[in-house]
């Protein structure tokens, strides 16, 4: 039912890759020989030819993100230049190309011819399609005949099946019509050859910004020996710091994000929090370089494929239809956030000054005095609810609301994974298994920091009508378990987790047979972050956390008002937040709406960006940009705003909830199917609209987030 993760022969990679790679290939040339092609005997099976090859190369790269060494840096180099080949070769194949604008052409031309002898109006096809993709027809809840001056029913209509497709097929079609025109198809051969020398360099520099980051990061370490210095830190975060010496107890920190959190927050020498804070900050500063280089491959690319910048290439993809549009939507942010960021500050500032006398706070200084802060204003201590959430028990807790809202079991299973500590789930719908989770949440120094979600194998039915079931895995950076402590989460961790998910189930609970827009494939990627963020909402949900904020001693559920607190923290400095993410989205869309060829043109517009958004100055030495791994390393080029953009979405849909019941399975199942259920097959803003009857407010996240009332 699922491939097992198995990385037997992993030194082999590259041999096994070039075979697998020479058999799609030639099963591409076959199909290219077809002479009446359709999207059953053409379509179909070559989104079958790339599936599996995804399915190989998958692990590969995921390996080099969790479980780094050298060995797995070799084989991914070895590997990336043979997939980026092959995936920009195929990109620009004009046969295939043509193929599949010729099964849209028919299409529409099956449609005219049906609208001339039916008389059917444009929203009459529509329905049509909508009709053709329903895998249960004639059911209650599609009626079986036209609405609008029709005295035709679904049934009564005659067409060429060959020709003609449903709604979810003719979106991969258009979907992959425009990405081969995106990939170079219809230009000369010298501007191709170029094309394929950019992406190859491309896919080199970012993994080398990804692997010089996770070097530099586990190059620090901070060692200390007096204990006035780690006195306020937690024991839990102290236990992990502290190792013995000759005799002498001391604490060590590293740039591992647990380890980081735990000094910048509790750390009470302020010179030690300055020095871990630069270290953070200035990490991988030879990436300076390879952001340049990034910089203009990308915009000539862009300029080769007909588009004037970067941004504007970025955007034809996505469901913001202009760059005017997401410049315009940042500033709005800003202009509503900035006010109360400053009055944000201004606490923090004057608690410092009257704490320890200090009138020049800096960024290294934020996060200590705002905890302490948030401890007077909601009497709330972070490290208080730690013992509450112990990862097992989070894990349990979180499946048993996922089970309520979803109608979907967590079962685990003893199978292989890339580490002892990953835990595998199968995920059952109605007693049917439907997909497959690895969850690996713990920090190491050989994995990757922050935290993600990667899809593994994707749902479809293939050419033979067999159904394949999805896997993908969550990855995060939590406190890790010892052999005499378990992992204690923070809250914030587990708002992480329930983030992670949330990506997870948008992959996993798939009910779309095509694979190119099943899951999160085909997603416009300002909108793939909905789901995700959508679901953090809920663990701040009082309910909600009684199921798993239980104490990992004493059993015994975290009180009312404890979770009062809790909750009403939430929106503690939700304006600084916003501010600062508007600052990264704002810095990332207008360092790709045109060419910046040095570090001081980059450096100078974070500098001008910094001065229209932010209210408080890094220091500096502060090259923030050269661990921007989303923007260069990632898939957030000139796309950072996608966080915002789709939480306005996430806000919005779940004021649904909040005007209703957390708890509200008709409404939860009417998202499932609808948000989850469809993937890619229907963009976003019309499910979006089928959900809420509504557009999207950008009033509505201002207003979960406390910063209008």
């Amino acid at each position: 039912m699922f491939k097992e993760f198995n990385l037997d022969n992993f030194e082999e990679s590259k041999n096994i890759l070039e075979k697998k790679i020479e058999k799609s290939r030639a099963a591409i040339n076959e199909l290219i020989e077809i002479e009446n092609k359709t999207y059953n005997n053409f379509a179909r099976p070559y989104q079958e030819i790339a599936e599996e090859l995804n399915e190989f190369i998958t692990p590969i790269f995921h390996i080099d993100s969790v479980k780094n060494s050298e060995q797995t840096q070799k084989v991914h180099e070895e590997c990336l230049p043979l997939i980026s080949n092959y995936e920009t070769e195929l990109s620009q194949n004009e046969h295939v190309y043509s193929a599949l604008k010729d099964i849209q052409s028919n299409h529409s031309s099956e449609i005219s011819i049906i609208q001339e002898k039916y008389s059917l109006s444009n929203e009459n096809i529509d329905e049509l399609l909508d009709f053709m993709s329903s895998s249960k027809p004639n059911t209650s809840s599609k009626s079986n005949t036209f609405d609008i001056n029709s005295k035709y029913s679904f049934n009564d209509i005659q067409y060429n099946d060959n020709r003609l497709l449903n709604a979810t097929q003719y979106k991969v079609v258009e979907n992959e019509n425009r990405d081969f025109k995106l990939g170079g198809c219809g230009l000369d051969d010298d501007n191709k050859s170029r094309l394929k020398e950019i992406n190859l360099k491309l896919s080199e520099l970012s993994h080398k910004f990804s692997q010089n980051l996770l070097d530099s990061t586990n190059a620090f370490e901070m060692i200390i020996d007096d204990f006035e210095d780690v006195k306020e830190i937690p024991e839990s975060d102290l236990e992990l710091a502290r190792f013995d010496h000759d005799g002498t107890t001391k604490y060590k920190f590293t740039l591992q994000m647990p380890s980081y959190i735990a000094y910048i927050t509790y750390g009470s020498s302020r010179e030690k929090r300055e020095k871990i804070y630069k270290a953070y900050c200035t990490r991988s500063p030879q990436n300076a370089d390879i952001i340049n280089e990034i910089l203009k491959l990308k915009y000539e690319r862009s300029n080769i494929l007909g588009f004037d910048n970067y941004a504007q290439y970025s955007i034809s993809t996505k469901m913001a239809k202009s760059e005017n549009d997401v410049v315009s939507f940042l500033e709005e942010l800003a202009l509503k956030g900035k006010g109360g960021a400053r009055k944000e500050l201004k606490e923090v500032e004057r608690l410092a000054l009257d704490m320890d006398g200090l009138s020049d706070c800096q960024n290294y200084d934020l996060a200590y005095y705002s905890e302490k802060l948030k401890k007077e204003k909601y009497e709330i201590d972070a490290e208080f609810y730690r013992p509450y959430f112990e990862q097992n028990s989070v894990l349990s807790g979180f499946f048993d609301f996922l089970y309520k809202i979803f109608n979907i079991k967590f079962v685990q299973k003893k199978v292989s994974a890339w580490d002892d500590k990953v835990k595998v789930y199968d995920i059952l719908e109605d007693n049917q298994t439907i997909s497959r989770i690895y969850i690996d949440l713990e920090s190491r120094k050989d994995k990757r920091g922050g935290a993600w979600m990667n899809n593994w194998h994707t749902h479809y039915i293939n050419v033979d009508g067999k159904e394949l079931l999805p896997t993908a895995y969550i990855v995060c950076n939590f406190p890790p378990s010892t052999s005499t402590s378990p992992s204690l989460l923070r809250h914030d961790d587990v708002v992480t987790l329930f983030h992670e998910m949330g990506h997870a189930l948008h992959h996993l609970l798939s009910k779309v047979s095509e694979p190119f827009v099943s899951g999160i494939s085909g997603v416009a990627w300002d909108v793939v972050e909905f789901p995700s963020q959508f679901l953090e909402y809920f663990a701040y949900d009082k309910e909600v956390l009684k199921l798993f904020a239980k104490h990992h001693k004493t059993g015994v559920i975290l009180c009312d008002t404890a979770i009062d607190r809790l909750i009403k923290a939430k929106n503690f400095q939700s304006s600084l937040a916003l501010v600062r993410q508007v600052e990264f989205a704002l810095f990332d869309f207008k360092l790709y709406q045109k060419l910046y060829e040095t570090q001081e043109d980059v450096q100078n517009l974070i500098d001008e960006v910094r001065e229209q958004v932010s209210v408080i100055k890094p220091p500096k030495y502060n090259k923030f940009q050269n661990g921007f791994a989303h923007i260069f390393s990632g898939g957030y080029s000139a796309g950072y705003y996608s966080y915002k953009w789709a939480e306005v979405l996430s806000a919005d849909a779940f004021y649904l909830f909040l005007d209703s019941d957390v708890f509200n399975q008709d409404l939860a199942l009417k998202y499932k199917n609808l948000i989850l259920g469809k993937g890619g097959s229907v963009d976003m803003d019309k499910l979006f609209f089928d959900l809420t009857s509504r557009n999207p407010s950008v009033d509505s996240l201002l207003k979960i987030d406390g910063i209008i009332s």
